[in-house]
């Protein structure tokens, strides 16, 4: 079976084919940084805007690059949701459009488990069952996951979720956006003693996450200084320091309460360097392992759009002719698929 997988959540247009005998074929991505990057944030009409004049001629160009003409595609999978529903519809009326042309079957697909499923790509892909930390976008979550669409939410964010921190902590230090780059740059020449900023919700039992705390700090913190090139690297190093170790005490009380043995970790958040190191050096001792996708493949894409399309499409999950997409979605409603790994 071959897919194309399509992906407009937000404010990158991803198109994919992904063919399950031979694996993801092409994968090609356009992102809406520079449009976005002077409002601070993603504007959403502005991305939906953008995401209908650059899809279309994409899914032209990943298809010739793929060597695939539409007789060969057997499936459609576009992201459903979560995300900007202006942005997603984009992505499912072009999908369903497409599907119902060419008379084969489409698929809307969480976005949300297109990350936890993306490292599925790699050529040593986890095992099922594994705990996942998911840090994508506006979503951070701690997932026990027994097999595909069979998933039970250990814990989430109550407030911002941790790329959000990133990105205003960003704004607040006017390193620009996206946040998690630019403070991960800016931490690099930090002072790691300079100051030590607060670990919310770690001093208490539970697997939820609290950031607009650390948020409020790093704001107080910034008012209360004189920001030189010295003080705005030490403070991102200190709200940097946080953000990982937070993340990184609840993942260890994750394996150890559930007696996992591997930890995926997905999501544009997942990339970040230090979160990396410090995930490795704590599941060390606890005998486990930490799989993580390509880096291209943390931030949205479409290739596990593809992928998770593929797997359900190919066990007779298909959509109506409706289209429908859902601003919010949660991971813990969606259908067990059998077949396993």
């Amino acid at each position: 079976m071959r897919v194309l997988g399509i992906e407009t959540s937000c404010d990158d247009t991803g198109v994919a084919v992904y063919d399950g005998d031979r694996g993801l074929l092409v994968h090609r991505l356009y992102s809406q940084i520079k449009i976005h990057e002077q409002y601070g944030g993603v504007v959403p009409e502005l991305a939906a805007r953008d995401h209908i004049r650059k899809l279309l001629p994409m899914v032209r160009a990943v298809m010739q690059e793929a060597r695939t003409e539409r007789g060969d595609v057997d499936g459609i999978a576009y992201t459903a949701g979560p995300g900007l529903v202006g942005a997603l519809l984009v992505g499912a009326a072009l999908g369903r459009s497409l599907a119902w042309s060419w008379d084969i079957p489409a698929l809307g697909v969480h976005h949300m488990e297109g990350h936890l499923l993306a490292p599925m790509l790699e050529s040593q892909p986890p095992k099922f069952p594994f705990i996942a930390l998911l840090v994508s976008g506006g979503h951070t979550l701690l997932v026990d996951v027994d097999g595909l669409g069979q998933y039970r939410i250990m814990g989430e964010s109550r407030d911002d979720a941790v790329g959000e921190a990133f990105d205003k902590a960003a704004k607040l230090l006017g390193l620009g956006y996206p946040g998690g780059p630019a403070i991960a740059a800016a931490a690099e020449q930090g002072d790691p003693q300079r100051f030590r900023f607060p670990r919310p919700m770690t001093d208490r039992p539970g697997l939820d996450f609290s950031f607009s705390g650390l948020k409020t700090f790093t704001r107080n913190t910034v008012l209360a200084h004189t920001l030189d090139r010295q003080m705005l690297a030490d403070i991102a190093y200190a709200f940097q320091d946080a953000a990982v170790d937070t993340l990184v005490i609840k993942c260890r009380r994750a394996l150890r309460q559930s007696s996992r043995e591997r930890l995926v970790v997905a999501g544009g958040v997942g990339a970040n360097q230090m979160l990396r190191q410090r995930l490795r050096h704590m599941v060390e001792p606890l005998g486990a392992h930490v799989f993580y996708p390509r880096p291209e493949l943390c931030t949205d894409n479409a290739a596990m759009i593809a992928y998770v399309g593929y797997r359900r499409l190919l066990a007779g999950e298909r959509d109506s002719l409706q289209i429908k997409v859902r601003a919010r979605w949660s991971l813990a409603t969606l259908k067990p698929v059998g077949g396993g790994e």
